[in-house]
């Protein structure tokens, strides 16, 4: 029997709304670095690195995102779950606790060189089960939509309905209705309005009411709701 030791690691999947070309509708993006190193050099990586002995794991993941990207708020960090094959990487053995990170639209975290955000849609060449990790934190984002105010990490601090019908239909996948998602965000007491409006635009017209989430921090709002894209 083959005996390896055994280490814990911390992943971090930080996800973000952004536009990643001018006049191109916002997408979810995720951060990644890209390795220097083998084994799977140039290949891109989740942040994360090894569990010290003297920290929890919540710990763990704000230090990793820190020293490795240089991002040192995020608007909410969670634990999702735990990734264990015994071959998920080659020479010692990892475990790895994947955390959610999330950044709010429009804020611009000063990165490193050999980091980058990237389209969760289109991603390149990652390392090891880093692709599977982005896929099932998504999964989960897109879950915690539907029953929790999670969106409160995504949005800015105020918003129009039509910029967070924005960034529901990016984070979800698919378009969404700004009338249906206001009504039904403000039935579960989630948003709220400010009573200010935001400057019209060019065409000029209605200025648009601007809103934001009562909390910011993680509720369950409707433990049985699912938000489904459109028949």
């Amino acid at each position: 029997m083959t005996h390896r030791s055994t280490v814990h690691e911390v992943l971090i999947a930080v996800f973000q709304v952004r536009s990643f070309a001018p006049g191109q509708s916002p997408e979810l993006g995720v951060l990644l670095w890209q390795r220097a190193q083998d084994p799977e050099k140039g290949f891109w990586s989740l942040p994360g690195g090894i569990l010290e002995d003297d920290e929890d794991l919540p710990t763990s993941a704000r230090r990793q995102l820190a020293e490795k990207v240089d991002v040192t708020t995020v608007a909410h960090l969670e634990q999702l779950s735990i990734f264990s094959d015994p071959n998920r990487v080659p020479g010692d053995r990892r475990i790895a606790s994947n955390f959610i990170g999330l950044v709010p639209i429009y804020s611009e975290p000063q990165l490193p060189s050999d980091t980058a955000w990237h389209p969760v849609a289109r991603l390149p060449e990652t390392s090891f089960d880093h692709g599977t990790v982005v896929r099932h934190a998504r999964h989960r984002l897109v879950a915690k939509l539907s029953y929790t105010n999670i969106g409160f990490a995504l949005a800015p601090v105020e918003f129009a309905m039509s910029t967070l019908r924005e960034i529901y239909t990016a984070a979800l996948g698919y378009q969404v209705d700004a009338t249906n998602l206001g009504r039904v965000l403000g039935r579960r007491k989630v948003v709220e309005p400010t009573g200010k409006t935001s400057p019209s635009g060019r065409a000029g017209g209605r200025p648009p009411a601007l809103y934001r989430f009562v909390e910011s921090s993680l509720r369950v709002t409707d433990e049985f709701a699912a938000l489904r894209p459109p028949s």
